[in-house]
């Protein structure tokens, strides 16, 4: 008679101490990973988040925690979406992922003793662990610091300078390197190719399969499995040449399977007994557990609204912005002098369409946004014209390269900024409220932000033949509604959405809620409202003409106040006017996680906040 399965039952509201998984068995750290994984998509499913990369990495975390103690070692996150599953095993819920009040959907200081550093962009781990090996080292301190870095965030640049500066030093890191094929879409480049390369070695790989299952069953096997994995060591340094991280000094151990407790065990025993910084290459399934994540190559799985478990079907979206950005930009391309390049979010600005139909005029350069503005220069000097197209907070990563690199030259190129302005879920690490600041004090630069749909084309054509500088177009991360003006959006110059008989007060409005704010006002003869597409140049005619109203609401929803709010401000100040101004705009400083309109109505910041000042 068959011996009946041992079932585990897991209870993961129990987890509060990642040390509880130190003493488990393989069978029960498999077991856990099955409830982490199924809590996970649950709840993924519920609230919207990164599902795949924390579905690909729940073994991994599990092994860690089974061999570190996370109550002394420090375990980094790059990048930080990867950490549901330790969000678990550290005692957090994920029933309210991401909402207000809830579990963040990154590493948060805050929030948790185990999360020792925040990282909502890439790249950011082997520096940041560089720095606390150092101060742990000049403290006479004892534990490991382990940077795991996903998502192929080891391409870029910062990467590579933490790695480049950590190799040098005596301060010992862990660098976990999880390798799964896929950024948010594939891994791009050279780096991409040389781990596929050590990965798929028909030596290393025939060796080390089909002698594992066949000797690892006896003591006389396992003695003769022993000489031989050290005879594959040999064999395989024959066939693979020595890796880059070996010439940088440090000790490589992979690759090995994230998926397999034994193999993981044996590397982060070996990696603990290292007195020298360590890179422990392994290969994890992005979206393991959830067919649908795991068959997706092009990122649809990656970050993810509210969807049906049972059928994988999203939640019911509304047309973004980024949809009809994509489809003007798709007859922009028609043109045969641009290129596009975006750094990986070729799916989150949904340009894909655009890809497909220009290949040889399509880039995506990876998690790399400086060498993105950079190669965009190299393009505008032979004569063609770069778009470059990024979220809003991935463009500060390369304030440096548009400041130095296109703008101090001169050269013409377009910047699309899409989730400009408040973002919701994401919270503070990834709010588009910051570049429009940034780009508005640099020579050589235009800022512009649609209200319509139809002013899209408008922009769009403009930055296509502008030939002074740097054109960005910023836009936000929400729906698109059918407001359209009645007026093209020239170059330069604001327009009316409404105009009332009595100059009492003017409203200088910016974004797609000016259209809204008309809707509550149309009935307010004394009330105006400008449509300021432009934020640089400002519209001088009609800022001579703001100089007759009695008060002046400058509303900007989607930036700090230190942007146009301030440059507006300014200029009249410098006019002389002297009567009522206020100023509506995002404070400056970091909003939190929240849905978007309840962070406007925390900030007062909806059109009927403004209602209630008029």
């Amino acid at each position: 008679m068959a011996k009946k399965k041992e079932e585990i039952n897991i209870n993961l509201s129990s987890f509060n101490d990642p040390k509880i998984v130190n003493d488990m068995s393989i069978k029960e750290m498999e077991a856990l990973s099955s409830a982490l994984r199924e809590e996970i998509i649950n709840k993924v499913a519920k609230n919207g988040g990164h599902l795949s990369a924390s579905l690909g990495d729940v073994d991994l975390i599990v092994s860690l925690c089974h061999n570190f103690d996370f109550n002394n070692d420090k375990l980094l996150f790059d990048v930080g979406h990867q950490a549901y599953a330790y969000k678990l095993l550290t005692g957090r819920s994920l029933e309210n992922l991401r909402k207000e009040g809830g579990t963040s959907g990154f590493q948060k200081r805050s929030e948790s003793k185990y999360d020792v550093f925040e990282s909502g962009h890439s790249s950011t781990a082997i520096s940041a662990a560089n720095g606390m090996a150092i101060v742990r080292d000049l403290k006479d301190e004892h534990f490991e610091i382990i940077a795991f870095v996903g998502d192929a965030s080891i391409v870029n640049g910062l990467s590579f300078e933490g790695l480049n500066n950590a190799s040098q030093g005596k301060h010992k890191i862990i660098i976990i390197l999880n390798d799964n094929d896929m950024s948010i879409n594939h891994p791009i480049g050279g780096m991409s190719k040389f781990f596929r390369k050590i990965s798929t070695s028909s030596g290393y790989q025939s060796m080390k399969n089909g002698m594992s299952k066949f000797l690892d069953k006896t003591r006389l096997g396992h003695k003769i499995l022993d000489f031989f994995t050290r005879f594959k060591n040999k064999i395989k340094h024959h066939l693979i040449p020595t890796t880059f991280f070996d010439n940088m000094g440090y000790t490589y151990i992979g690759p090995i399977s994230g998926h397999n407790f034994k193999e993981m065990d044996k590397a982060f025993k070996r990696a603990k007994k290292s007195l020298k910084s360590v890179v422990i290459h392994v290969r994890t399934k992005k979206g393991k557990g959830y067919a649908p994540a795991e068959n997706d190559v092009v990122g649809v799985w990656h970050g993810v609204p509210p969807f049906n478990v049972e059928t994988g079907e999203f939640a019911p979206s509304k047309r973004s912005w980024a949809d009809a950005y994509a489809d003007e930009l798709l007859e922009i391309m028609k043109d045969d002098k641009n290129i596009l390049i975006t750094p990986a979010t070729v799916q989150g600005s949904k340009l894909n369409k655009i890809y497909n139909a220009y290949p040889k005029r399509c880039f995506d350069v990876g998690i790399a946004e400086e060498h993105a503005f950079v190669m965009a220069a190299g393009v505008a000097l032979e004569g063609m014209h770069p778009i470059i197209s990024m979220y809003s907070t991935f463009l500060q990563r390369g304030y440096d390269e548009i400041l130095h690199d296109l703008a101090r030259m001169n050269l013409s190129s377009t910047i699309l900024v899409d989730h400009a302005g408040l973002v919701g879920a994401d919270g503070e690490t990834h709010q588009g409220i910051f570049d429009e600041s940034l780009i508005l004090n640099l020579p050589n630069t235009v800022v512009c932000f649609a209200s319509c749909k139809n002013q899209i084309k408008d922009l769009l054509e403009t930055a296509n033949n502008y030939q002074e500088g740097v054109f960005a177009i910023r836009y936000p991360k929400d729906a698109i509604k059918d407001y359209e003006s009645n007026e093209p959006a020239l170059f330069g110059k604001w327009q009316y959405a409404l105009k009332g008989d009595i100059k009492d007060t003017c409203i200088v409005s910016i974004g797609p809620l000016t259209y809204e704010l008309k809707d509550l006002l149309n009935d307010r003869n004394n009330v105006s409202i400008i449509d300021a597409i432009y934020q640089k140049p400002m519209d001088e005619d009609k800022i001579i003409e703001l100089l007759d109203y009695n008060r002046i609401i400058i509303y900007n929803p989607y930036s700090i106040k230190s942007g146009f709010a301030y440059s507006l401000l300014n200029r009249l100040n410098e006019l002389g006017y002297k009567k009522e101004i206020i100023i509506k705009a995002v404070p400056d400083k970091f909003i939190e996680q929240a849905s978007v309109t309840r962070q406007l109505e925390k900030l007062e910041l909806t059109p009927k906040d403004i209602l209630k000042i008029l």
